[in-house]
């Protein structure tokens, strides 16, 4: 244990673990969520993306601790998946395969940024009152996420005002199952989110990973046997519904066929070969820089956020090691993509096991080997409902946002662009847009009140770019 310094950043074997378990446990659903949005309708391919899902996070979170010694860790990042899925394969037409060739053509541009020290440049050029909103702003994502992505939870979509509390009066309509599992949910959410409140408050070690043990029993006793219609809900989520039981030998012979290198024996002929590459070579690169930008602010800013939070910024707010952690999500990316998904990235969920104890690359370690046991324990990982993980994304959020207290209201110029970054996370779903849209705004408002001197070179190049992309789409 002696690589990870557990002494030198006052933290304990024990207390490793337990966060690296915490953190699987909240980004566990990647392992089932990723292959439905790639896969579809085509069972075969799920099954290659969900082999491909396992191993690249056991890889990407691996590289992250033995390069770095940090407590991050990596998987297909949320919101990439669906631009993969949605954007680039179905909107824009491209195949699995050639899709999978333009992932690893951004995963080599970032080894290639990252190898010369563009990205760390990058990141010192954000400005550090922003650096401080970064991580309230994951803050108040990441509990959002709790709040809205529990399945039935208890903020719900509405035509009218788009967000809505769930109906609790449908309590008393006991004729409709959905009503009810969805008002279940919510209650599990809060009973879940005072248990883990109770427990931190108290000391008790694995607070969070308890309360997540709890919220799941809770679920699932609970839904079974307090009442008939609510149980037939529950039944139908139970994991023998939905997972598939087949051999792990099955489903490895599936992916070799179906995902693993598709990006060279089918994409470059599939990108390259049907003579229409010339013609869409301006659409091939904005989706190279899309992919690039959208990955390297989500890591940015989940590496700046969370080692905030820990306390692992040095005091010009730059994190020790960042070059690495960066080398190794630049890494997993092409890797991934030579396995058979999309981008892989640095998870916000991360958080979770920071908010434990997690200091060092052995509680990456410990969740990297998790995630290659998910393919062994695929059918078990159905028994943690979302409603059971949201109560810790919930209040890791609560734990994040108390960084908002650093920030400097004083100077409007630095308050106007800290508050853009924290609500756009939230509100437009995606850490990158938070960052673009604090850039935009500092970088307007210091040169319209002459602080020409706050400004930098790299921070107008960013703000072009990330212009540029929101323009052309």
């Amino acid at each position: 244990m002696s690589i990870f310094k557990l002494k030198e950043n006052k933290t304990r074997v024990v207390t490793e673990i337990l966060a690296g378990i915490t953190t699987f446990v909240t980004m566990a659903y990647i392992v089932v969520v990723n292959p439905q949005i790639i896969g579809g309708d085509n069972a075969e391919l799920r099954t290659a993306v969900f082999v491909a899902t396992c191993l690249s996070a056991f890889l990407g979170t691996l590289l992250t601790a033995l390069l770095a010694n940090l407590p991050f860790a990596q998987a297909s990042g949320m919101g990439l998946n669906a631009f993969f899925a949605y954007t680039v394969m179905g909107a824009n037409g491209y195949s699995y395969a050639s899709a999978l060739l333009i992932v690893f053509i951004s995963g080599l541009l970032f080894i290639l940024i990252t190898a010369v020290g563009l990205r760390e440049v990058i990141i010192k050029a954000i400005p550090k009152n922003m650096k401080v909103a970064i991580s309230a702003g994951i803050g108040m994502f990441i509990a959002f996420i709790g709040l809205v992505n529990s399945g039935s939870g208890i903020v719900v979509n509405d035509d009218a005002t788009l967000l809505a509390l769930t109906d609790f009066s449908a309590i008393t309509n006991t004729g409709d199952p959905a009503a009810m599992h969805s008002i279940f949910c919510a209650v599990v959410i809060v009973l879940g989110l005072i248990i883990i409140g109770m427990l931190h408050r108290f000391k008790v070690p694995g607070a969070i990973l308890i309360g997540i043990a709890l919220s799941a029993c809770a679920y699932w006793f609970g839904g079974l046997y307090l009442n008939d219609t609510l149980a037939e809900v529950v039944r139908g989520n139970l994991p023998g519904n939905n997972i598939d039981w087949s051999s792990i030998g099955t489903q490895f012979g599936v992916w070799a066929r179906v995902g693993l290198a598709k990006c060279f024996t089918e994409g470059i002929s599939d990108l390259f070969g049907d003579g229409t590459f010339v013609q869409n070579l301006f659409t091939i690169v904005m989706v190279i820089v899309s992919f690039s930008m959208v990955d390297m602010f989500d890591t940015v800013g989940t590496l700046i956020g969370t080692a905030q939070k820990a306390k692992m910024l040095d005091e010009n707010g730059n994190m020790p090691r960042m070059k690495s952690a960066l080398m190794a999500d630049s890494i997993a990316t092409s890797v991934g993509a030579v396995l058979g998904t999309s981008t892989v990235t640095t998870f916000v969920e991360s958080s979770a096991g920071v908010s434990v104890g997690g200091r060092t690359g052995l509680t990456s370690l410990v969740t990297s080997i998790f995630f290659l046991l998910a393919l062994f324990l695929s059918p078990f990982l159905g028994y943690i409902p979302c409603c059971a993980t949201a109560p810790a994304l919930i209040f890791v959020g609560i734990l994040m946002i108390t960084s908002v207290k650093d920030i400097d209201f004083d100077d409007i110029t630095e308050a106007i662009p800290a508050f853009v970054t924290i609500t756009f996370m939230p509100f437009t779903y995606s850490i990158a847009n938070g960052i673009a849209f604090g850039l935009i705004t500092h970088l307007l408002l210091k040169a319209f009140t002459l602080k020409f001197k706050d400004i930098s070179i790299v921070e107008i190049i960013l703000v072009a770019l990330f212009i540029l992309k929101f323009v052309m789409g």
